[in-house]
């Protein structure tokens, strides 16, 4: 295992036994609201501060891309850092706040923008995805390769509502309309990074969401690239980490969910963009 991943696997079981500890009495844990339908938990602060603890004691000169923290600085200097680590230290918090166990820790490594190391951790099934670029995405030592599914008709879809983009809400539900009646099922538990985890599993065949951000997307992305399947925004281009929409699947579901959702017109990115580190 590459050094760096090593590193990034510790960090992730330290938060993974943070969240155990915490799921054990959930009426106890500290909850605020950063928005409509965005929450955040003293659990996910833990976590976060565990991870780039860390990180950066192991790599100090490295910049941080955190869900709680946004973009912080090593001794290498936040955005213009050849090396960020972008976190989501708990996926599905909702979930997590009302003892449904579908939530995880997510880590990526950009360097000179590119995701090259990537850790999801499931801590309620002790299931470790990971992936090195040009080395291959692995679940608890099996390689993981995606489905062998290549029509739409017969795919299992993941997807994420726009639940923090109420104005969206239309929009999304006319995809998922039209997807809902061409694909076998949908199925929408609510950690984007799980659902990216299980495309490269093989466990879904495709997963669609807009209003991702980078962190929810970023290990994810690469589990699936190193998987043998296709990341990519709704047009199919590359830019899908800071595009705030996603699509990721199986090679020829991909294609043909591209062929679908590329007629629909949508907003500009709110904010993502203005994350993007600078370091090369």
């Amino acid at each position: 295992m590459h050094p760096m991943l090593n590193t990034a696997v510790k960090a992730a079981r330290k938060a993974g036994a943070i969240i155990n500890r915490a799921s054990l009495d959930i009426d106890r844990v500290r909850i605020s609201r950063k928005d409509r339908n965005d929450f955040v938990t003293e659990v996910d602060e833990a976590c976060e501060k565990a991870i780039i603890e860390t990180l950066s004691q192991a790599y100090p000169s490295h910049g941080f891309l955190g869900e709680e923290s946004g973009l912080s600085e090593g001794a290498g200097g936040g955005k213009s850092a050849e090396y960020v680590w972008v976190i989501d230290p708990l996926d599905g918090t909702t979930n997590f706040i009302h003892g449904m166990p579908v939530y995880c820790v997510s880590i990526g490594l950009l360097h000179k923008g590119q995701v090259t190391q990537a850790v999801i951790y499931d801590p309620s099934r002790d299931e470790l995805f990971v992936a090195s670029k040009g080395k291959g995405a692995f679940l608890n030592d099996r390689r993981l390769r995606v489905s062998k599914q290549d029509r739409l008709e017969g795919a299992l879809i993941g997807t994420g509502f726009p639940f923090k983009r109420q104005a969206q809400i239309d929009l999304y539900l006319a995809m998922f309309k039209e997807i809902s009646e061409k694909a076998a099922g949908v199925r929408r538990p609510g950690a984007a990074a799980i659902d990216l985890a299980y495309v490269a599993a093989g466990r879904y065949d495709a997963f669609f969401e807009m209003g991702l951000m980078p962190w929810d997307a970023a290990a994810g992305s690469l589990l699936i690239t190193e998987a043998g399947g296709f990341v990519g925004d709704f047009k199919g281009e590359s830019d899908y980490l800071f595009a705030e929409n996603i699509l990721a699947g199986t090679p020829k579901v991909f294609a043909q969910m591209v062929s679908l959702l590329s007629g629909y017109t949508l907003p500009e990115p709110q904010g993502a963009h203005r994350l993007r580190p600078t370091g090369h």
